[in-house]
């Protein structure tokens, strides 16, 4: 990946334990895992993961796997794999040779199954699923004992192995560990550890009609793999014991450790998964890659660059606690990424014509732009100025209140690059509509230099010539959700903000973006940063706006 480290390496809790472990010998070499369910697009808090887990193995010279934890055919798509491993390597990281599958290890896992089943702790049950949960009690009342959970060695194995054969439909019967109904920890109440399922794999099709569950597999997958430093979130702090026991009680080849920390929670964001995929399927957004979705693939389409993302994770922080990120630290990691190296471009979002009266019809003349203020190596680009402008209809007012310094009769402003204009007359339709301005222009201010007299103006506004600027679709993007902490009220679908997205027609931008390319980052001047969209054409860009910008132009001037 790029090069983003500082002078000083990121510090926590997890690499201080890492780093414990290097001292102490008690690990020769480390290796970490971002183990993905392949049921849906990576997000946001997949971001935080991915960043600390390969982070780790680099910093220390270790390996990170990608591993799939395939376990469930039925919300499984090749899709979703190839969308995770275009993501990971997209936020600027590569697992080399060292991209696995828990499906991988269907085999060995079926045999520890049953090694589980010949030492008697685990048994075949045909309890119904709604009756077993029943059975596993509350917090706080113990569960009971499932009727099943005393058949012989034999009759589990002989059942287990008839589950395996397809002689079952979904749902008859399920594997379960024998350990504690009685134990204050949900997970230890006897969980299931297999289940049948007649559905085709995407990577072993229909070679198995039984599947691990995500937490049998999980750990003895680590094992496998000789991970040293498990590291998940806070959700599975309760599901530890579970891993342990499952280590303690197979022959696997090594003993990982499981480290919990913080989740990521941004304020006006949903990070469930089951959130997102119900967004996708009820259309309530445009797909997995809507730029308004928290998951990698619309932060991209966004036009949030990789950098960002990773200077975002990094100033949140790894931390034991949950705690919720204001999405302000979000946006400012995205500017603060952008503004260095975004090339300005202008756009007039929402056209009002300006006509220089006293500037000769048919005529023409290049002016030069400058590319960025701040790095002079991205020099100047040429554009058009004639008699015909396009400005933006909130830089006019006809009664303007105090201190409002942009556009009105008799009110001269300097437009960027170009020259001073003083604003004569408006032309209306038959609504009383402002369609144009009259205004009259100084020759003597050309490249928007100060004129002879010394004369000042309090406002710099951007434009277009009216001539030469290509028509494109603006897309303005903000929150989904309509406040901080979407669903607190019980339904997070009742917060989706209706406004989410504002599509703009009849824009105009410079002649220099028709050919720019998808993703290609820019600064609307005095507006917001914007990317290119795939749905553009050159005679008809897209952009959809990335972030807007911290104190507009606009704003500071009035």
């Amino acid at each position: 990946m790029a090069d983003t480290a500082t002078s000083e390496p990121p510090r926590d809790f997890i690499r201080d334990i890492v780093q414990a472990d290097v001292d102490a010998g008690r690990v020769t070499g480390v290796v970490t895992r971002f183990p993905p369910e392949p049921n849906g697009f990576l997000h946001l808090g997949h971001a935080k993961s991915i960043c600390l887990n390969f982070g780790v193995a680099r910093e220390f010279g270790g390996k990170c796997h990608l591993r799939f934890d395939d376990t469930n055919p039925v919300k499984e798509e090749q899709a979703f794999i190839d969308a995770i491993q275009r993501d990971v390597k997209w936020l600027g990281f590569d697992w080399g040779d060292n991209l696995f599958h828990a499906s991988d290890y269907f085999e060995q896992l079926y045999a520890w199954a049953e090694h589980l089943i010949e030492g008697g702790f685990a048994y075949v049950d045909d309890t119904p699923p709604e009756q077993m949960r029943a059975q596993r009690g509350t917090l706080t009342e113990p569960g009971q004992n499932s009727p099943f959970r005393y058949r012989s060695v034999e009759e589990n194995q002989a059942l287990f192995r008839d589950m395996r054969a397809g002689k079952f439909p979904n749902g008859a019967r399920v594997l379960r560990a024998k350990i504690d109904m009685a134990s204050g920890n949900m997970n230890l109440r006897d969980p299931v550890l297999y289940r049948i399922l007649h559905a085709t794999h995407p990577r072993t099709g229909d070679a198995w009609c039984i599947y691990p569950t995500y937490d049998f597999a999980h750990g003895q997958s680590d094992a496998i793999e000789g991970i040293t430093h498990s590291v998940c979130t806070l959700e599975f702090e309760d599901h530890k014991p579970l891993y342990d026991w499952l280590i303690e009680h197979l022959p696997v080849p090594a003993r990982p450790r499981q480290y919990e920390f913080a989740r990521l929670n941004i304020t006006y964001t949903v990070l469930s998964k089951r959130i997102l995929t119900t967004l996708v399927r009820d259309g309530h957004v445009s797909g997995w890659d809507d730029p308004r979705m928290p998951t990698l693939a619309g932060i991209r389409r966004r036009g949030v660059p990789a950098a960002a993302l990773r200077e975002f994770v990094g100033r949140v922080g790894v931390a034991r606690a949950n705690s919720t990120v204001d999405v302000q630290m979000f946006d400012a990691a995205v500017r603060d990424t952008l503004n260095p190296s975004a090339p300005r471009r202008m756009a007039v979002l929402r056209p009002l014509k300006l006509i220089i009266e006293n500037y000769p019809e048919g005529q023409t003349e290049t002016l030069e732009a400058i590319n960025h203020p701040d790095v002079p190596e991205q020099g100047t680009r040429p554009i058009t100025f004639s008699r015909e402008l396009y400005v933006e209809q909130d830089d006019f007012m006809e009664n303007p209140p105090r201190k409002f310094y942009r556009l009105s009769p008799g009110k001269e402003v300097r437009l960027r690059y170009g020259y001073y204009v003083t604003c004569r007359s408006v032309e209306k339709d038959a609504d009383g509509n402002v369609v144009a301005l009259r205004c009259t222009y100084d020759p003597e201010t050309k490249g928007g230099n100060a004129p002879p007299d010394g004369r000042k103006v309090q406002a710099t506004l951007h434009w277009l010539s009216a001539a030469d600027a290509v028509p494109a679709e603006i897309r303005l993007y903000s929150h989904l959700f309509n406040r901080p902490d979407p669903g607190a009220d019980g339904d997070v679908m009742a917060d989706l903000a209706p406004d989410s997205l504002e599509v703009l027609t009849g824009c105009f931008v410079e002649p220099a973006l028709a050919s720019a390319a998808v993703g290609e980052a820019v600064q609307f001047e005095r507006t917001g940063y914007f990317c290119a969209d795939p749905d553009g054409t050159a005679e008809r860009p897209v952009f959809n706006r990335t972030v807007g910008l911290r104190d507009s132009y606009a704003k500071a001037k009035g």
